[in-house]
């Protein structure tokens, strides 16, 4: 805490990690039995700056995960360049949730414009307190049901009596768009606009969990998801539009949708399929959801859709392409 009793960056570290750093980072690494390259490669894979030979900065908390991570090379359970991928992946994943969160919580103690204040920081610290215990073990349960999650779409990825190729699933692949986002984000003062992206996304997030998709990730004006089947896709894109358009007043959306083999990488999807369904979603007209002919082929005979196949066009960079217009079926149909 600094002379004026205002809550710090040092009370803000020993609140989340605990006793003071005890450690070089050349001495947590003899410790740990870590070359020294490759404690500074973890440490730099998980996002944190490098810091000085001379500086005292590394915990025994910090020690402890160098040292599992040691034990784990030597059992030759994981080699050199997988841990540093999966330190990237923690890294990256867990920057991203600790700043979410941080605004969360900004934004519900401190009103908006507001300074932050000594007595509105105190309240930060003392409610932080309070939750971290219950938020450390949720983050475990969930990251745990998230990783069954992602076995069991592995597994039902295979056909029966065929092996499972994870490099390479047949996956339905989707994009939302917001039309016109950026006339509208000049139109929107700062807090209107990140009311509309966070609504925009929290909405598109309810409907392909409901549908037992992923959501691959959010780019603002844009989601990016994909689906075990051609029908889970269209049952999505065909919610995404109803849920996304129920204000009147708000942007319309678009939808492309392709299905195909990708390549998952670093959580994300690569290959002609993801570009396949972002070239449809360029050409979508507002309130439209386009589908390529393959995963047109995979919802024949699907009930509830119907399919209006469009004139063959040209697609940057993917030759000609025959488009498909999905709609829902009409009752009388």
């Amino acid at each position: 805490m600094d002379t004026s009793g205002r809550p710090g960056a040092d009370d803000m570290r020993r609140l989340f990690l605990g006793p003071a750093p005890a450690y070089t980072r050349r001495q947590v690494a003899e410790a740990a039995g870590i070359p020294q390259d490759l404690a500074a490669r973890i440490w730099r894979a998980l996002g944190f700056a490098t810091f000085a030979d001379d500086a005292v900065a590394f915990t025994e908390a910090d020690l402890e995960a160098l040292h599992r991570i040691r034990d784990l090379l030597d059992a030759e359970m994981l080699d050199e360049r997988t841990v540093i991928r999966m330190a990237r992946a923690l890294g990256r994943t867990t920057a991203r949730l600790a700043q979410w969160q941080a605004e969360i919580m900004v934004d519900a103690l401190i009103e908006p414009g507001a300074r932050a204040g000594e007595d509105a920081l105190r309240q930060v610290m003392d409610t932080v307190s309070r939750l971290l215990p219950d938020f450390e073990q949720t983050l475990v349960h969930v990251w745990r049901s998230q990783l069954a999650a992602t076995a069991s779409r592995l597994v039902s990825l295979a056909e029966p009596g065929e092996d499972v190729s994870p490099t390479r699933p047949r996956l339905a692949v989707g994009f939302a768009d917001l039309v016109a986002f950026t006339r509208v984000s000049r139109e929107l003062d700062e807090l209107a606009l990140a009311d509309l992206v966070e609504g925009f996304e929290s909405r598109a997030s309810d409907v392909i969990a409901a549908h037992d998709g992923r959501l691959v990730k959010t780019l603002g004006d844009e989601v990016l998801f994909t689906a075990a089947d051609p029908r889970t896709a269209a049952l999505i894109a065909l919610d995404l539009l109803d849920e996304l358009k129920r204000d009147a007043e708000g942007p319309d959306v678009r939808v492309g949708l392709a299905y195909g083999p990708v390549l998952p990488a670093m959580g994300d999807v690569f290959g002609t399929t993801v570009n396949l369904a972002a070239r449809l979603t360029a050409i979508a007209r507002p309130g439209t959801i386009l589908a390529d002919s393959e995963l047109a082929a995979g919802l024949a005979g699907a009930p509830g859709v119907d399919l209006v196949k469009l004139r063959r066009r040209p697609a940057r960079g993917l030759g000609v392409v025959e488009p498909y217009v999905l709609r829902r079926a009409s009752r009388e149909s």
